[in-house]
């Protein structure tokens, strides 16, 4: 297991100085080399997002929003790393929001961040109670939840002269959300990397978007995060968002490479190939039509 203080172990392919070395230190030498490949692959994606959607530039002041799950721990810890050498100069602060969910351990975030020596804020919303208030028997509790959480949040973040807001969804979030909505709403609509809210006051970026839930999943374990299991809505049965995952999980280790084509889908999209009318002049193909081909006689003609 890796401390959170070892960031770029630099090793040498090359035999060690010393004449002889023993199993555990071969071992403990692979798992550094591993480590650090795993961490500059998740500092590539996450840089590459950040440049191909512009989702941060100089000034910005980045609300990270931190749940204790291992996505937003590695978002935290990857911004921070970037922040480093960052051609562009900003700041973060991580808000966490504690729900009121009974046995929620409130010391682990604030000892976290106080060590280190990260600015934060815990704002604290008794949504766990209205949640579960209002949500009828046998119901999942995770649409009115994170409206809850988003409009708090959204709120939080002016107050405190956030300009924009970081969100810890990474590849797979995104894909199960594109089959929700197709599944179960009926469009065809996913999770962007950046997106402007509803009332034009927030940007909301989500910079582990290129990122896999595997890599993310064992920087974690190697980081040691102290990781808050959410018992609201992570332990409710039949959930039709675990259903995709499973399922999304299955077509991975048959099929590898779906997931990579399936995400290329979202950032390549051919409205001319779909049927939104509001996308593409469907109506207006006619007209298309009749000017090209006026273009073209008189081209012959001439």
């Amino acid at each position: 297991m890796l401390s959170p203080d070892y960031f770029d172990p630099t090793l040498s392919d090359s035999a060690s100085d010393e004449p002889t070395a023993t199993q555990h230190e071969l071992q403990d030498a692979k798992q550094k080399r591993e480590f650090n490949k795993l961490q500059k692959r998740l500092r590539r994606e996450v840089g590459n997002a950040i440049i191909d959607y512009n989702m941060i530039e100089d000034g910005d002041r980045v609300m990270v929003c931190l749940s204790g799950g291992k996505d937003s721990y590695t978002m935290l810890e990857i911004l921070r790393n970037l922040q480093r050498n960052a051609p562009v100069d900003f700041s973060l602060v991580a808000v966490n929001m504690d729900q009121k969910q009974p046995g929620f351990p409130e010391h682990v975030l604030p000892q976290y961040l106080d060590k280190l020596g990260v600015e934060y804020h815990i704002l604290e919303r008794d949504t766990y109670s209205v949640v579960k208030e209002k949500t009828p028997e046998g119901k999942t509790t995770c649409a009115l939840c994170s409206r809850l959480r988003r409009g708090s949040l959204y709120g939080f973040a002016e107050e405190i002269g956030a300009n924009k807001i970081a969100l810890g969804h990474h590849r797979e979030d995104i894909l199960e959300t594109l089959f929700l909505n197709m599944f179960f709403g009926g469009t065809l609509k996913a999770m962007p990397p950046k997106l402007l809210s509803d009332d034009g006051k927030n940007i909301v970026i989500r910079p582990l978007a290129y990122c896999k839930e595997a890599d993310i999943a064992e920087f974690s374990r190697q980081m040691a995060f102290p990781i808050i299991p959410c018992n609201l809505c992570g332990s409710q049965p039949n959930m039709q968002r675990q259903i995709v995952k499973e399922m999304l999980a299955e077509w991975d280790k048959k099929h590898p490479g779906r997931l990579e084509s399936m995400f290329k889908a979202v950032t390549n999209v051919a409205p001319s190939q779909l049927a939104d009318r509001e996308l593409f002049d469907f109506a207006g193909l006619e007209a298309k039509q009749a000017a090209l081909m006026e273009g073209r006689i008189q081209a012959f003609n001439v």
